[in-house]
């Protein structure tokens, strides 16, 4: 992917709405992400955090509304479209080439991007570094624990230069000295890459402590917004999440 390839300015998502068999998963849901801002999207199993990834990214169709980038609208594109335009994703369930090394498996995302090969190898290092897995580089990514394949995953996204990155629960699998060594990556990831950082996950300790705002969904609707402080005492979100512990 080219740099001039990207489309400059915030992803806004206005009165999205999707629908499985007639039912809405989503229902007008809208949303807007800064490059250099963390977003946490939060909510009960069923709410619609990742139903409004899939939509952004075009894994799944809008029944209506808009998703741009700036003035470009992208929504209606193809999910390569807009992977070329921008924007990557982890996903709840890992993906990844399990009978590639960890080294090859971030290959793939800066060669997809058109770098050469020199330069794919340069970056996948680079980025193994950064998310100390050079240990586990040589080895298949099917024999790696799952905090690693998280990791792994994470920086294969990372490697095609994404303006906006959405991470869908980051931190599943992974123990507590994991999940505070990746709060510390994720925490500098806006500013040292300009990026937009999107994060669904339940760890509610993660969350409180990464990201700039919170925004919450309840069965396919936003019932609240704001700062952390703000959407832990908001009681429409105690009662639709935060009360119930927020274990599922």
């Amino acid at each position: 992917m080219l740099d001039d390839a990207k489309v400059r300015g915030a992803l806004m998502v206005r009165d999205a709405s999707v629908e499985f068999a007639g039912l809405k998963a989503l229902d007008g849901v809208s949303l807007r992400l800064e490059p250099g801002e963390i977003l946490g999207l939060i909510g009960p199993n069923g709410s619609g955090k990742t139903t409004t990834i899939n939509a952004i990214t075009g894994q799944v169709p809008l029944a209506g509304g808009t998703v741009r980038i700036g003035e470009r609208i992208i929504s209606g594109l193809s999910p390569r479209k807009i992977a070329l335009l921008g924007v990557a994703r982890s996903f709840q369930i890992v993906r990844l080439f399990n009978n590639m090394t960890t080294l090859e498996n971030v290959e793939t995302a800066a060669l997809a991007r058109g770098d050469s090969r020199r330069i794919a190898r340069a970056k996948a290092e680079a980025l193994l570094h950064d998310f100390s897995l050079e240990r586990h580089r040589d080895d298949l990514c099917g024999t790696l624990s799952y905090g690693d394949k998280r990791r792994v995953e994470i920086a294969r996204a990372l490697a095609a230069e994404p303006s906006f990155l959405f991470l869908d629960e980051p931190a599943a699998g992974m123990n507590v000295a994991e999940t505070d060594a990746l709060l510390d990556i994720l925490r500098a990831l806006p500013a040292e890459r300009g990026l937009g950082l999107l994060i669904i996950d339940h760890d509610m300790s993660l969350i409180m402590r990464l990201c700039d705002r919170l925004q919450v969904l309840s069965s396919g609707r936003t019932i609240a917004e704001g700062s952390a402080d703000e959407v832990r005492t908001n009681r429409d979100v105690i009662e639709a999440y935060l009360g119930s512990g927020a274990d599922d």
